[in-house]
């Protein structure tokens, strides 16, 4: 004669669910938790917190039509070259507006200098 086990069994001895089980399901369907924080003083709101939190795949993540990590400079190489290659165009529209001010007849070509 066997007697019930006052404690459950823990997970991955006969409960047919383990970490990476687990893991695959939350990124195969993902996950949102979401919280608000607010510090109020006699009525008066100070202070307002919004989390948000996402755990998908990247596949799912493109999915929902979340992709902001691939246009993020910091994160993305493409994104970084992207950024510098429309600063670099920038600057050269403004250096060829400059080039022309002062080529117009009648402007300074260089600046004044200073008294000592």
């Amino acid at each position: 004669m066997t007697t019930p086990s006052r404690f459950p069994e823990p997970y991955g001895q006969g409960s047919g669910a383990n970490l990476a089980d687990i893991l695959e399901r939350v990124l195969d369907k993902g996950v949102v938790i979401a919280g608000d924080i607010r510090i109020n003083l006699l009525d008066i709101e100070l202070l307002t917190v919004k989390l948000r939190l996402i755990v998908a795949s990247v596949d799912k993540a493109k999915e929902m039509g979340i992709d902001w990590w691939e246009t993020d400079p910091a994160l993305s190489s493409r994104a970084r070259r992207d950024e510098l290659t429309r600063e670099n165009a920038e600057l050269r529209e403004r250096l060829a507006r400059l080039e022309e001010l002062a080529l117009e007849p009648g402007r300074r070509t260089r600046a004044p200098k200073e008294a000592p």
